[in-house]
């Protein structure tokens, strides 16, 4: 049984004070604390640390982020993922999606990439190398095999058909390989005429058109680049309208049923490792050597000229970068609107310090405070910022956090020690320097106090159980993984989309992890922010770090939590934990094979083509189709996880025809409890038998016309 007793660490606040302001700049202050974190990176054998460090931020990645990309759809970044690949362990898998919120139906001239934009993702695995140290770059090109007609495809013939090039660089760009020439990208999922009609394609289905477009290179990596799913979810609509998300009811995916393009390239791991090392030989769970940062660009040339006759425009001259994408939502939320074309245009190797004052005091804190505009947003009530945690430190905006411990004799030997990265993590006036900023800057290392309070006996610079190591020093924003933590099998009964804040919510919690303060392996330990698997709702997990629960893992516990007192799971922890948006899951289920996204949404039936069942019923009347009740969640299900019954619950506003479909994870149709069937206006309850279901997870999918409008996760066990 843990215990956790007064803070030593206070003791030392009340004979140490701050007495004396930095005389460093805040340039002067990162080059020299790189200059610290690079040494402490080579000399010591760092076995990884321990803090949930979430970014701060709210939404959708990069979904139309920056006023110029904003006109520039093509070469828009939406989303960046890296993650060990759940079916094939020794790789990872990286995903870069552009183009955002395409609708399926967007024809005759469907989406798809930009010939005059050049595609890169980007690797970096070694701190003491400039730049990038891995680079793959996508050129693409068009034709149109039939221009005599207005469709997309017809007979065989396709127009705008797309393929690609790929050239790959392991030595910065000294030299380059191509890896991939005439790589295909499928057309977009048009409709059943276009895809498996002998007037179209003549294919069996848009899932062998997807699966026929997956090429490995000559150096190994297997590669996709065509459209997708968007596997982004969230309540666009409640979150831009001033913050107000719709946890209690009405919440919308508002990125459902539409697209992406996406680059997706899976990797073996000793191809990513900087010394060639498989995952077989790191020396544990969290080794230092298996950290990469990863981020993806767009570019294109300086000077466009445009034809008089209507021909393709021709670009010259260097590349410049006009959109980029390392953790989710930088751009989008967290730096302001004057500055967001800029940072589209830098690089994560020379980002603009005067910048950091956006993630060490983030606006969204300001509606999480009741001290400041605590009740702007109330959509926020749940998530309050610690004030006065452990009655002694402050984190609301402009005020000094754990600013005052620097130079403490406390701090020797930790993170925060003035000799190592204090100067840099401790700034008076910037409470968040302390928590969010690292996670975008630099990662987080194996050191105290980023490690789990349990352990620790309340004081927070203790050792306590290390979980998470994905520090590569280069004061950059990159979406950084460490590649030799296991994956987390997504039939496990712990799997969560709540990536870290999970695993710390176990490693705390959890008897079987919370016993002791060694490393061990915790669900979830390979979830956002370490990497970024589709699962990962990152909205949720950014909230909740702005309210603090990054702090309160390692034991700086919320305002009503008394030092010393036997239970740091007050209700303000609580409030914070059980905090949702509404909108957890995408709006269709992942693939377990690569690309692991969903095939993209057909414009002929928008979410995603008819039930197997009736692909070849006619169309119910209009009076038959669904009308979604607003602005409640019209479909729920409970108990969840299930053992031998559950329930689905959901609400019409008008006579309506659905069926609700059961679908394992691998898309395989198990059952159809409701099939087509006239339902009135009203709420209504479908009590499902799971125990003809072996144990393990599934989604049942709600449709009406043949097309899916909401899908919930649920679990059996038996």
């Amino acid at each position: 049984m843990l215990t956790y007793v007064n803070p030593v660490i206070k003791n030392y606040v009340n004979v140490w004070t701050l007495n004396q302001t930095l005389n460093l700049s805040v340039n002067t202050m990162e080059k020299q604390t790189k200059n610290r974190i690079i040494t402490a990176a080579i000399g010591l054998t760092v076995v990884v640390s321990a803090l949930v460090f979430t970014n701060g931020y709210l939404d959708a990645s990069s979904h139309r982020e920056a006023p110029l990309i904003g006109n520039d759809p093509v070469a828009d970044n939406t989303d960046l993922y890296a993650f060990r690949s759940p079916d094939d362990t020794n790789t990872v898998t990286l995903i870069a999606n552009y183009i955002p919120a395409e609708l399926p139906q967007g024809g005759p001239n469907y989406f798809t990439f930009g010939e005059d934009v050049r595609y890169q993702i980007h690797i970096k695995n070694d701190p003491t190398t400039p730049g990038d140290d891995i680079i793959y770059r996508f050129f693409f090109h068009q034709v149109n095999e039939d221009p005599t007609t207005f469709f997309n495809i017809r007979l065989g013939a396709q127009n705008l058909k797309t393929t690609y090039t790929c050239d790959r660089t392991v030595n910065g760009g000294n030299s380059w390989q191509t890896i991939v020439t005439n790589g295909v990208v499928p057309p977009n999922n048009i409709g059943p005429r276009s895809i498996t009609s002998p007037v179209g394609l003549n294919q069996p289905n848009y899932n062998a058109v997807r699966v026929n477009a997956i090429t490995t290179a000559t150096t190994g990596e297997t590669i996709y680049c065509g459209p997708s799913d968007d596997p982004f979810f969230v309540d666009l609509g409640g979150v831009f309208d001033l913050g107000q998300t719709r946890g209690d009811g009405g919440a919308r995916d508002g990125l459902s049923c539409m697209n992406v393009h996406s680059i997706c390239v899976k990797v073996p791991i000793s191809t990513l490792q900087k010394d060639g090392k498989n995952v077989t030989q790191a020396a544990n769970i969290l080794d230092s050597d298996f950290i990469i940062g990863v981020y993806a660009t767009a570019s294109r040339r300086r000077v466009t000229v445009r034809s008089l006759t209507g021909d393709k425009p021709t670009s010259r001259g260097s590349w410049v970068q006009v959109s980029r994408l390392g953790m989710p939502l930088t751009n989008e939320v967290v730096i302001p609107i004057g500055k967001k074309d800029y940072w589209n245009a830098i690089s994560p190797y020379n980002e603009d310090t005067a910048l950091d004052k956006y993630f060490t005091n983030p606006e969204l804190a300001l509606y999480m405070d009741d001290a400041q505009f605590g009740g702007a947003v109330p959509a926020l009530a749940k998530l309050r910022i610690q004030r006065n945690s452990l009655q002694g430190f402050d984190f609301g905006n402009g005020h000094d956090g754990l600013a005052g411990l620097l130079g403490n004799p406390a701090t020797a030997g930790t993170a925060l020690d003035q000799n190592l990265f204090g100067n840099y993590l401790l700034r008076p006036g910037q409470p968040r320097s302390v928590d969010l900023l690292p996670i975008f800057m630099t990662g987080v290392p194996n050191l105290r106090p980023y490690q789990l309070a349990t352990g620790k006996g309340g004081n927070p610079l203790a050792a306590g159980k290390p979980f998470i190591n994905n520090f590569l020093p280069t004061f950059g924003d990159m979406l950084r993984l460490n590649m030799a933590v296991p994956v987390t099998p997504r039939n496990h009964p712990d799997f969560s989309s709540l990536g870290l804040v999970q695993a710390a919510v176990l490693g705390l919690t959890n008897p079987t992890y919370a016993s002791n303060a060694n490393l061990q392996w915790i669900p979830n330990m390979d979830g956002f922010p370490n990497g970024r698997r589709l699962e990962d709702d990152v909205t949720r997990i950014e909230l909740q770090a702005v309210g603090g629960v990054v702090l309160a893992a390692v034991g700086l516990w919320y305002d009503d939590y008394t030092a010393g007192g036997p239970n740091p799971v007050t209700q303000d922890l609580l409030d914070v934990l059980t905090y949702t948006t509404g909108v957890e899951t995408n709006d269709k289920p992942f693939k377990t094979w690569f690309p692991y996204m969903a095939n993209p949404s057909s414009g002929f039936s928008a979410c995603g083509g008819a039930l197997a069942s009736n692909s070849n019923r006619m169309y119910p009347g209009k009076d038959e189709q669904m009308k979604l009740a607003t602005p409640e969640l019209f479909m729920t299900c409970t108990p969840n996880p299930a053992h031998t019954r559950t329930s689905f619950k959901y609400r019409t506003t008008e006579k309506s025809l659905i069926s609700l479909q059961i679908t394992d994870v691998n898309g395989n149709v198990v059952d159809m409890p409701l099939n087509n069937r006239k339902t009135d206006i009203g709420t209504h309850d479908i009590n499902y038998d799971v125990s003809k279901l072996k144990s393990g997870t599934y989604f049942a999918m709600l449709y009406s016309f043949d097309q899916m409008v909401q899908s919930v996760k649920f679990v059996v066990t038996h």
